[in-house]
């Protein structure tokens, strides 16, 4: 029995306060404005966004969204599990579903843009065991150094994530 379901979802839904608290207290921790890219709840809601979360038994554990590049690269948005969560398999899980996403908008490459400082060393992790690359700013970026960049090429038929 799959103990996670993943679903679509409007960002502004106030069952996910707690996800977006999270997530914006630990993008602010220790990253300065002019290098926070993390999207509002309202801005996740527009068109050319997909927003999906992932539930748990009852509550949505983990979040995700993809944003049209208008080029065939979509770019992974605001992906946030939270702490209690986090090694149960449910960040595999909601990466995987915004992957197979991605594919289904047409996608053939995904980028992100995550934080460079120590405390992002988790996630970056986690994308390269997914297969996610470091690449140069994308899109509307610039270099900055609180920023990584990284993308993954997928293609229609795509396989499971490794590891």
């Amino acid at each position: 029995m799959n103990r996670f379901s993943v679903e679509a979802a409007d960002p502004r839904d106030p069952e996910l306060d707690l996800l977006f608290a999270r997530h914006s207290e630990f993008c602010h921790a220790d990253t300065p404005p002019e290098s926070m890219h993390m999207m509002d709840r309202a801005d996740l809601a527009a068109p050319g966004i997909r927003f999906l979360i992932l539930r748990g038994e009852e509550a949505p554990l983990a979040m995700g969204a993809l944003k049209s590049l208008g080029d065939g690269t979509v770019e992974l948005k605001s992906m946030h599990v939270l702490e209690e969560a986090r090694a149960s398999g449910a960040a595999r899980h909601m990466l995987g579903a915004l992957i197979d996403a991605a594919r289904g908008m047409g996608a053939t490459a995904i980028c992100l843009e995550t934080g460079a400082q120590p405390s992002f060393a988790p996630a970056r992790a986690f994308y390269g065991r997914a297969g996610f690359a470091a690449c140069g700013p994308f899109g509307s970026y610039d270099e900055d150094p609180m920023s990584l960049f990284m993308r993954l090429e997928i293609s229609a038929k795509g396989e499971a994530l490794s590891g």
